[in-house]
């Protein structure tokens, strides 16, 4: 039973926490689009915000355990 559980929950946490982290960062972007008047670093802070939701995806799905 507990794996059943556990194959039936962990495909819904990983799509909820990475849905979630994505909806986040987008916003985050939005807001800093308006902020940053040079493209060039736009693109910086594009590539950092990128690394940035992928890494904290990979860590919370580690540390909760799936």
């Amino acid at each position: 039973m507990e794996k059943v559980v556990h194959d039936l929950l962990a495909p819904i946490v990983r799509s909820f926490i990475s849905d979630w982290g994505f909806a986040l960062f987008q916003k985050l972007a939005t807001w800093l689009d308006a902020k940053i008047p040079s493209r060039s670093a736009k693109v910086v802070i594009g590539l950092l915000l990128g690394l940035t939701a992928i890494a904290s995806i990979v860590i919370v799905t580690a540390l909760s355990g799936f």
